[in-house]
């Protein structure tokens, strides 16, 4: 093997191993001995914000899906714009749509009062996110535990890097592939979208330009949806045509073969393409969707995690220490 051969070998499997310890630093019982009640606290604070308001629960699986999305889940996407910091927040795909800041910084506060500089920001959401899903009536999964905090933020990586509304299928499946994410965790993703609700501007152009949207269903949105851009344009709708705020359940799968997916992003799953024969199987088998929305969970949260000693353990989860 020639030297230089051998030294990319050596290389890789260094990048390799590192990745691989990453992961493993991230314990179920991380904080069993440093944070005992945790879970408790998150589940409590997330369950009084979800009774308050059952579409915070969607708010907080978007805001940990765009915060992992953008350079990993380390919470980036909580912090606020100051002179040495260029937030996620007003980033084209969060500004004045993702929410649930002040539901995070309630939870952020209590784990503080009880386990000073202890709990990340990053497993608070990561962990709220779970909690507001089952409260909903949705699957459970194993919430791992060791994330720290970023310190900076990455503005154009969440303006280049979340997945849009507007995008096809091929592209869909190259952004979450970039990620490590299957065409499957995709669409298993997806369902999601079974609670919360869009902005008109997000769906305007599928209700009166797409072709394979049920006539009834874009006539419905329509009237609440104008045509010019600007008029209108935070006018909500459903995801999810049957039950928008909850169970979580898959209706939104049925919704796509009847071509009442809200978003153009949403029917490219059930369009003649490569993902319509699981797409079936979920609008059929509710565990079937449940059992991988919850695998595809787990990976989102392992997605290029802080581990170790890297970055800090934010205090206030808006700015750094």
């Amino acid at each position: 093997m020639a030297f230089t051969t051998l030294i990319f070998v050596i290389a890789s499997c260094v990048v390799t191993l590192l990745a691989f310890c990453g992961n493993a630093q991230l314990s179920r019982n991380f904080y069993a001995t440093t944070c005992s009640n945790l879970r408790t606290i998150v589940r409590n604070a997330t369950q009084q914000a979800v009774t308050k308001e059952p579409r915070m629960a969607a708010s907080l699986l978007r805001m940990h899906f765009h915060d992992c999305f953008v350079n990993g889940c380390d919470a980036s996407i909580l912090l606020d714009d100051t002179t040495t910091v260029q937030g996620e927040k007003n980033a084209l795909p969060n500004k004045d749509s993702v929410r649930g800041y002040e539901v995070i910084d309630d939870i952020k506060a209590q784990v503080e009062a009880a386990c000073n500089a202890t709990v990340s920001c990053a497993d608070i959401l990561s962990l709220a996110a779970r909690d507001g899903v089952v409260l909903l009536g949705g699957p459970s999964w194993t919430v791992e535990f060791g994330r720290r905090d970023a310190t900076t933020a990455n503005l154009t990586g969440a303006n280049t890097d979340l997945p849009s509304p507007f995008s096809d299928l091929a592209t869909l499946i190259s952004m979450f592939q970039a990620k490590g994410l299957t065409a499957q965790d995709m669409t298993a993703l997806s369902g999601a979208h079974t609670i919360g609700l869009a902005h008109c501007s997000l769906f305007r152009s599928r209700i009166y330009n797409d072709s394979n949207i049920n006539s009834r269903f874009a006539a419905t949105r329509q009237a609440s949806c104008p045509p010019d851009q600007g008029n209108g344009d935070t006018n909500l709708a459903p995801l999810d045509v049957q039950t928008s705020e909850q169970p979580f359940d898959n209706l939104y799968y049925q919704n796509l073969l009847t071509q009442r997916g809200l978003l153009h992003s949403d029917q490219v799953l059930f369009n003649n393409g490569s993902q319509d024969a699981l797409v079936l199987s979920y609008s059929t088998d509710n565990s079937t969707f449940f059992r991988d929305f919850s695998a595809a969970m787990v990976k989102l949260s392992k997605i290029s995690p802080l581990t170790g000693t890297e970055r800090e353990i934010r205090r206030n989860c808006r700015v750094v220490n």
